[in-house]
């Protein structure tokens, strides 16, 4: 019987396998996406009843305004934009380099209809708070079946 010390080393082996696999995808064959300065930034997703509405909230530290760009297409939030490295005024010769940099590209799945014009969005402190006002679902109706022969 495996022990969970085996499941845990088994899982990390798949994820270093995947990362190889999409590295060779991109061309970064062995690194893995961080290697290629690709970031996913970090997002919330949460409603509010009052008003109803859907907020979501991206981490985006180092990220000036107008390198974020939105767009909403029906129940899906479109986040990019582009991190850039810090103006090196002198070499640097790093020990620990974490902060991934470069383009990224969000696309974050809403669970209600929102009204794309009466959206709102704030950009404080590294953080991107976006407001999507919850619309009403379109009204139900009944709708009457015809036979064949044009009788209801």
């Amino acid at each position: 019987m495996p022990t969970d010390r085996d499941l845990f080393a088994n899982f990390e082996r798949m994820r270093r396998e995947m990362d190889e696999l999409f590295g060779d995808m991109f061309g970064a064959a062995g690194r893995g996406l961080a290697a290629r300065g690709a970031f996913s930034p970090a997002v919330d997703v949460y409603y509010v009843a009052d008003p109803p509405r859907a907020v979501v909230r991206a981490e985006l530290a180092g990220v000036r305004a107008p390198e974020i760009e939105l767009e909403i297409r029906g129940r899906e939030l479109i986040l990019a934009g582009q991190r850039r490295p810090h103006d090196a005024e002198e070499e640097r010769l790093y020990q620990q380099l974490e902060v991934q940099h470069g383009p990224f590209r969000r696309v974050v799945a809403l669970s209600a209809d929102v009204d794309a014009d009466a959206a709102k969005a704030t950009y404080e402190d590294g953080v991107l708070t976006v407001e999507l006002p919850i619309t009403a679902p379109a009204g139900s109706r009944t709708v009457p079946i015809r036979h064949a022969d044009g009788d209801s």
